[in-house]
């Protein structure tokens, strides 16, 4: 399950992690702000909207939202959505280190399902970073024209 908001925040869940989707919701969220990808002001997508788009219960997203809310991390205003608050949120580098340890973790498992060795996974990450910097080079040079 993955959306994308207008922040090109990509929210996806994992059913099989264990962790409530709300939890994983929250710390999507908290993630993007402490890394710069959402700033105070930024909208978040509807609860409804959302919702749909992770096919997932309303009240899951909303349990989500609310919490972040009583941590003054978003503000919500009735009609107008869910905003980022100006609230600073700051990740040290052991709860960095853990979440990768946890995401990488569960893609190689899985990687490794389907048969694929670690120098495989390696080097076809070799290839991608590859890729996305040739991508981030061509839209910084579309950006100048």
């Amino acid at each position: 399950m993955e959306t994308e908001s207008k922040n090109f925040l990509a929210f996806t869940l994992d059913p099989k992690s264990g962790v409530p989707f709300y939890k994983q919701i929250i710390l999507q969220i908290e993630m993007a702000i402490a890394d710069g990808r959402l700033n105070c002001g930024d909208q978040l997508p509807t609860v409804r909207g959302l919702a749909v788009d992770l096919q997932i219960n309303p009240n899951t997203v909303a349990r989500a939202y609310s919490e972040l809310e009583i941590r003054g991390i978003l503000l919500s205003q009735q009609g107008s959505g869910t905003f980022i608050s100006d609230k600073k949120i700051k990740l040290n580098e052991i709860e960095r280190e853990r979440i990768l340890a946890e995401l990488t973790r569960t893609f190689i498992t899985k990687a490794a399902s389907y048969g694929f060795t670690l120098n495989e996974i390696i080097n076809y990450m070799g290839e991608f970073e590859n890729e996305t910097e040739k991508g981030d080079k061509e839209n910084d040079t579309n950006d100048k024209k």
